[in-house]
């Protein structure tokens, strides 16, 4: 039986993105997005509420949904989707999406005047801190793809060794504090692969422990007990966050990987009592959602230069990047469904 509360947390997650790059654009983390317009505290502080776990969850939400694919899919079958759903969109994405990008980060910062295809060369022969801010080489928003590609490619290969059959008994044995303490290992293991603050070995701890711990029934229930406690030490943590982020301008790796498998653990329990069916969100967001997200910024940064250059009013500003980058990406996804040999290219099937 399909799991509609995991479809509807991801395509949730996924349209947080809006909000969250436009807010970007506001940023007093020290450090610039592809427009920058300064500093603006409160916009900050809604990024830093949702930052410990709107991305981490797809990783698990990954993980859990692996687990079930594998029990219909062989592993052969598996790699061929993969490859389609994400190895050749991410190509696709880095040659025709990512440079277009960087194209306005260089017009709005260094005044660039040439064309696309002067950046798009610039950007494939300069590689700087993989921000992509100055122009040069990034994988800009496709980090997520490629690195659920390698997670991906990695896990099957270890699950021939550690195989979810084989530790299942020992998992459902984990107390609710359990649990709670995996976050730990996900911790330490942010510091693995971590590129400018993007940790492949953090998101490879997250994928295995949805494939191995939260898609485990036994584990979800235990979990679903004890959630009134974990409301609570959530709802505490989250505010901790939030005055050591206004206190120190800082809250340390230990406390956001804390706070954001907290977070996880408590949305997954309240999507699955509230969200948990199909209705015409649904439907539309589990075919939409992933060309949503690679598509989503590209769109987003374009449309923010041009508004910037056209209203001076922040209200406005706010209003019509976010709401106008959902809008024109919503048109370019039903535009490229059209368009056969491009819908492959975003991963439409």
């Amino acid at each position: 039986m399909r799991k509609h509360y995991i479809d509807n947390l991801r395509n949730l997650s996924i349209l947080l993105l809006f909000p969250v790059h436009t807010f970007m654009i506001w940023n007093d983390f020290g450090s610039k997005f592809y427009i920058w317009l300064g500093e603006n505290k409160l916009l900050s502080t809604l990024i830093v509420l949702v930052n410990p776990w709107f991305m981490p969850i797809l990783f698990v939400i990954a993980g859990m949904s692996t687990r079930y694919s594998l029990e219909k899919r062989s592993n052969k079958e598996y790699v061929v989707q993969r490859v389609n759903k994400l190895l050749i969109p991410f190509i696709c994405g880095m040659v025709f999406l990512v440079p277009f990008q960087t194209l306005f980060a260089r017009k709005f910062y260094y005044d660039y005047q040439e064309g696309l295809l002067a950046n798009w060369k610039y950007f494939f022969t300069h590689l700087t801190d993989f921000s992509g801010y100055d122009g040069a080489f990034t994988p800009g928003q496709l980090w997520f793809i490629l690195f659920l590609f390698i997670i991906s490619m990695i896990s099957l290969a270890l699950f021939k060794f550690i195989s979810y059959q084989k530790v299942a008994k020992k998992i459902e044995t984990i107390s609710a504090w359990g649990v709670l303490l995996l976050f730990i290992p996900i911790w330490l293991m942010y510091y693995l692969g971590n590129i400018g603050g993007f940790s492949i070995g953090k998101d490879l701890a997250l994928y295995l422990m949805g494939y191995y711990v939260l898609s485990n029934d036994t584990v979800f229930k235990t979990i679903e007990r004890n959630i009134k406690w974990l409301l609570v030490l959530w709802t505490v943590a989250t505010i901790a966050l939030v005055v050591l982020y206004y206190t120190f301008s800082y809250y340390g790796d230990l406390w956001i990987n804390f706070v954001g498998w907290l977070s996880i653990l408590v949305l997954l329990v309240t999507g699955k009592k509230y969200f948990n069916k199909r209705t015409s969100f649904t439907d539309y967001f589990n075919r939409a959602s992933y060309p949503i997200y690679i598509l989503h910024q590209s769109i987003l940064v374009a449309l923010a230069y041009y508004v910037v250059c056209t209203f001076d009013d922040f209200i406005l500003q706010v209003f019509f990047i976010c709401i106008g980058s959902f809008v024109l990406t919503l048109l370019a996804y039903h535009l490229i469904k059209l368009i056969p040999f491009v819908r492959k290219m975003v991963g439409i099937k």
